[in-house]
C-alpha cells in the first residue's frame, strides 16, 4: 500500500524542517546532554507554538487533535534533527490524562508547550526528569484496557538520586519519587489509560527512529561520495551501494507502515510499526558506523548523535520481542 502526504501535511513537514535546521539542533542537543537545558527549552516552544503537542490534545482543551497521523509526519522530522526532550513522553501524558477533570488541568499546558512531561512505566527510569515539569508514574496493571491493578500517579518533585546518561548521552534518566505523590487514577482507568497511552507513544517512537534513520542514510551518501579509497571514492564500490540499498529498502518498507498504523491506531499495528521503524534505523545505524571508519566513532562528530539515538529508540517503549509478541498474538 502506498501513502501519500497531502499538500498541507507536506508543508507542515517543510515548516518544522526548516524551523530545526535554523536551530543548530546538534548544538542543543549538546547542552541538553550536559545539563543545560536553556536552549532546548527554547526550542521545545518553538516546536510547541508550531503546533506539535497540540496534535495530541483534543480540540477541547486548546489542543487541534488528536490527529496522529499528523503527529507522525511531525515526529519524523524531530527524528530527522535529533531534537533532545521528553518528546515522547509529553504526547504518552497527553494519552494518560484524558479524564475530564484531569485533561482540563493538564491538557491546555501540554498542548502549548509551558509544561514539558516525563513518565516512568512500570518502575522504569523517566526520561529527563530534571527537565520535566510534570512527573507522571504509571503502573499498567494486568490485561491492558480490561484489567484491573492500574496506577497513575504525580510524582512529587523532579526525581531523586543522580542523574543517568544512557547509551544516547542527549537521554538523562533519573527516578521518580512515587511515595506519597498525587493518586490521579487506579484500577480499570488507569490500566486503560496505560495501555492508550503505550500506544501512541509506540506511535511516536517510530516515526522518531524513522527520521533518525533517514538522516543517517543522507549523511552517509554524502559522505562516501567524498571519502575516497585507491583514488576512487568508496561511494563507487559495488558492496557500499548494496549496503546503503538495503538500508533505504528498509527504512521505505517502515513508513507505510507508521502511516497505516496513525490512521488505524490498532496497538499491533502500531507495535508492528514501532519494530520496523526502529529496526531499520539501528541498520542504517551500523551502516553509516561501518561506512565513515573511525571518524564515526567520534562523539565530536555530529554523526554520533543519531547513532546513539537510533540505538536507545530501538528498546525505548517497547523491545523488539515485546512488539513482535504483540502481533503474532
Amino acid at each position: 500500500m502506498r501513502f501519500l502526504l497531502d499538500d498541507e501535511q507536506r508543508a507542515f513537514a517543510h515548516s518544522l524542517d526548516a524551523l530545526l535546521t535554523a536551530a543548530d539542533t546538534p548544538s542543543v542537543v549538546r547542552s541538553w546532554g550536559a545539563g543545560d537545558h536553556t536552549a532546548g527549552r527554547a526550542l521545545w516552544s518553538r516546536i510547541a507554538d508550531a503546533g506539535v503537542f497540540a496534535l495530541a490534545v483534543p480540540e477541547a482543551y486548546e489542543g487541534v487533535g488528536p490527529l496522529p497521523v499528523e503527529l507522525a509526519v511531525a515526529f519524523v522530522e524531530l527524528g530527522r534533527h535529533a531534537v533532545p526532550g521528553p518528546l515522547v513522553e509529553t504526547v504518552a501524558a497527553a494519552a494518560l490524562l484524558t479524564e475530564p477533570g484531569l485533561a482540563k488541568r493538564f491538557l491546555p499546558g501540554l498542548a502549548s508547550g509551558e509544561t514539558i512531561a516525563t513518565v516512568a512505566l512500570n518502575g522504569s527510569y523517566a526520561l529527563d526528569g530534571d527537565a520535566a515539569t510534570v512527573h507522571l508514574a504509571v503502573q499498567s496493571g494486568e490485561g491492558g484496557e480490561g484489567g484491573t491493578g492500574g496506577e497513575l500517579r504525580l510524582a512529587q518533585g523532579r526525581g531523586h538520586g543522580p542523574v543517568r546518561t544512557s547509551m544516547d548521552p542527549a537521554r538523562r534518566l533519573t527516578r521518580l519519587e512515587e511515595d506519597g505523590g498525587e493518586l490521579l487514577a487506579t484500577g480499570p482507568q488507569a490500566a486503560a489509560a496505560a495501555a492508550h497511552a503505550q500506544t501512541w507513544a509506540r506511535l511516536a517512537t517510530a516515526a522518531q527512529a524513522l527520521g533518525v534513520g533517514l538522516t543517517l542514510l543522507d549523511r552517509t551518501v554524502a559522505y562516501v561520495k567524498q571519502r575516497s579509497q585507491f583514488g576512487v571514492p568508496i561511494g563507487s564500490f559495488q558492496a557500499v551501494k548494496h549496503r546503503l540499498a538495503d538500508a533505504k529498502v528498509a527504512l521505505e518498507f517502515a513508513r507505510p507502515l507508521l502511516f497505516g498504523a496513525a490512521l488505524t491506531m490498532d496497538p499491533a499495528d502500531v507495535a508492528a510499526a514501532k519494530v520496523t521503524a526502529c529496526e531499520a534505523a539501528y541498520t542504517t545505524a551500523r551502516t553509516a558506523l561501518q561506512l565513515h571508519g573511525a571518524i564515526g566513532y567520534t562523539a565530536e562528530y555530529d554523526l554520533s548523535l543519531w547513532l546513539t539515538k537510533a540505538r536507545a529508540l530501538r528498546t525505548a517503549w517497547g523491545t523488539p520481542g515485546e512488539c513482535r509478541e504483540l502481533v503474532l498474538k
